[in-house]
C-alpha cells in the first residue's frame, strides 16, 4: 500500500508539472499575440492620424476651436495612446473622438445638405444661413461667425503678419493670403470662367468677373442708389459724395477723385495732347472730346425734338431735353426722395446732405455749395473795391 501511495503521488507531481508548463506556454502565446495586435493598431492609428491632419488643413469646418460646455464630471477620463510616431489625446466623448478615425459624419445641415463629424461644427456652419455673428471685434465693432475669423481679423489692428513668403519676403496676416500670393510667383490661375474661358489667380476675382456676364451689381450706394459689381468701385464712387480727393499730382499738387482723371491730367505736364482741332487749334486728351468740340464750330444740329422742334448738336442733350416734355425724373435722392431729370442735378443736390462745398472764393477762401452762390459772393468783393 505504501508503494502504491508513493507511485500515485509521483504521477500527480508529473501531471501538475506538465500542466503548469502548458499554461505558461499558452500565456506566452497570448501575450505575444496581444503585442502584435497592439503594434498593428498603433500603425493603423498613425496612418489615420496623417489622413486626418490633411483633412484638417483642407477643410476649415473640420474643427471649430470652440470649447466644450460639458462639466468635468460629464467628461470621460483622458485616454492616451502613444508610441514614438503617434500620440492621440482624447479630450471629448469617445464616440465623438472615434469619428476622427472612421470618417463618419452623422450631423447634416437641413438647409444645404452639408455633413459634419461634430455637432459643434454644424452649429458653427448654421451661422452661414442665419447670419449670426457672435464674435465681435472690440476696437472696430465688426462681427464674425467664427472665432478663428475674429482672431485673424485682430491682426489688422495689431499689425501682426506672421505668415511670410519665402521667395520675396512679403508678409501676410492669413495663411490663405499667402497661398493666393504664391500664384504670382508660379503664374498659376486655377479659377476659370466657364462662359468665356478667362482664368484668375483668386476665386474672388472670378466671382467679380462672373457679374460681367450676369449683370449683377450687389454693392449699392446708400446715398444715391447707384449700384456696382465690385466693392472697390463703390468705395471709389463714394468720393463723389464725401468730396475726398486722395490722388495728388506730384508735379503741381492738384488733387483728383479718380485715377483716370489723374492720368489725363498728367498729360498736361507731359504734353501728350495729340488731339487738336483743325478749326481753332485747341488740343484735347482724347478723340471723343475732340469730336464733341468740333460740332461747336458748325451750325449743324442734327438731333431735333419732335415735341417742340428744338434742335441739339448732341444726342445726349436731346434725351435730357425730352424729359421736360415727358416729366420723367429717373434720378432720385435716397435720403429725401426728391427726383431729378438730369443726373448732374442729383449730384449737385446731394451736397445738401453731404455738406460738400466745392466752390471756394479765391479772395477770402469762403466755400459754397453752388457755383451761383460763389458768383453772388464775388460781387460783394467787387462792390467793396468800388
Amino acid at each position: 500500500m505504501a508503494f502504491i501511495k508513493e507511485e500515485t503521488e509521483d504521477i500527480k507531481m508529473v501531471f501538475i508539472k506538465e500542466e503548469t508548463e502548458d499554461v505558461k506556454i499558452e500565456e506566452t502565446f497570448v501575450v505575444k499575440l496581444e503585442e502584435i495586435e497592439e503594434q498593428t493598431d498603433l500603425m493603423a492609428l498613425k496612418d489615420e492620424s496623417q489622413e486626418l491632419n490633411e483633412m484638417e488643413e483642407k477643410d476649415p469646418d473640420f474643427t471649430t476651436g470652440e470649447k466644450s460646455t460639458e462639466t468635468s464630471s460629464q467628461k470621460k477620463p483622458q485616454e492616451t495612446i502613444s508610441n514614438s510616431y503617434f500620440t492621440c489625446q482624447q479630450t471629448q466623448k469617445l464616440e465623438d473622438h472615434m469619428r476622427n478615425h472612421t470618417g463618419e459624419k452623422p450631423f447634416t445641415c437641413q438647409q444645404c445638405g452639408k455633413i459634419f463629424a461634430r455637432k459643434g461644427n454644424l452649429n458653427a456652419h448654421m451661422r452661414t444661413h442665419t447670419g449670426e455673428k457672435p464674435y465681435n471685434c472690440q476696437p472696430c465693432g465688426k462681427s464674425f461667425s467664427r472665432k478663428e475669423c475674429l482672431e485673424s481679423h485682430m491682426r489688422t489692428h495689431t499689425g501682426d503678419k506672421p505668415i511670410t513668403c519665402q521667395q520675396c519676403g512679403q508678409s501676410f496676416t492669413r495663411k490663405g493670403n499667402l497661398y493666393d500670393h504664391m500664384r504670382t510667383h508660379t503664374g498659376e490661375k486655377p479659377f476659370t470662367c466657364q462662359l468665356c474661358g478667362q482664368s484668375f489667380a483668386r476665386k474672388g476675382n472670378l466671382n467679380a468677373h462672373m457679374r460681367t456676364h450676369t449683370g449683377e451689381k450687389p454693392h449699392t450706394c446708400k446715398l444715391c442708389g447707384k449700384s456696382f459689381s465690385r466693392t472697390e468701385c463703390l468705395k471709389t464712387h463714394m468720393r463723389i459724395h464725401t468730396g475726398e480727393k486722395p490722388l495728388v499730382c506730384d508735379q503741381c499738387g492738384k488733387s483728383f477723385r479718380f485715377k483716370e482723371n489723374l492720368k489725363q491730367h498728367m498729360r498736361i505736364h507731359s504734353r501728350k495732347n495729340g488731339f487738336a482741332c483743325h478749326h481753332c487749334g485747341k488740343s484735347f486728351r482724347n478723340g471723343v472730346h475732340l469730336k464733341n468740340h468740333v460740332i461747336t464750330h458748325t451750325v449743324e444740329k442734327p438731333f431735333t425734338c419732335h415735341h417742340c422742334g428744338k434742335s441739339f448738336k448732341h444726342k445726349g442733350n436731346l434725351n435730357i431735353h425730352i424729359r421736360i416734355h415727358t416729366g420723367e425724373t429717373p434720378y432720385s435722392c435716397q435720403q429725401c426722395g426728391k427726383s431729378f431729370n438730369h443726373k448732374g442735378n442729383l449730384y449737385v443736390h446731394m451736397r445738401n446732405h453731404s455738406g460738400e462745398k466745392p466752390f471756394m472764393c479765391p479772395q477770402c477762401e469762403k466755400s459754397f455749395t453752388y457755383r451761383r452762390e460763389l458768383k453772388l459772393h464775388l460781387q460783394t468783393h467787387f462792390e467793396m473795391q468800388l
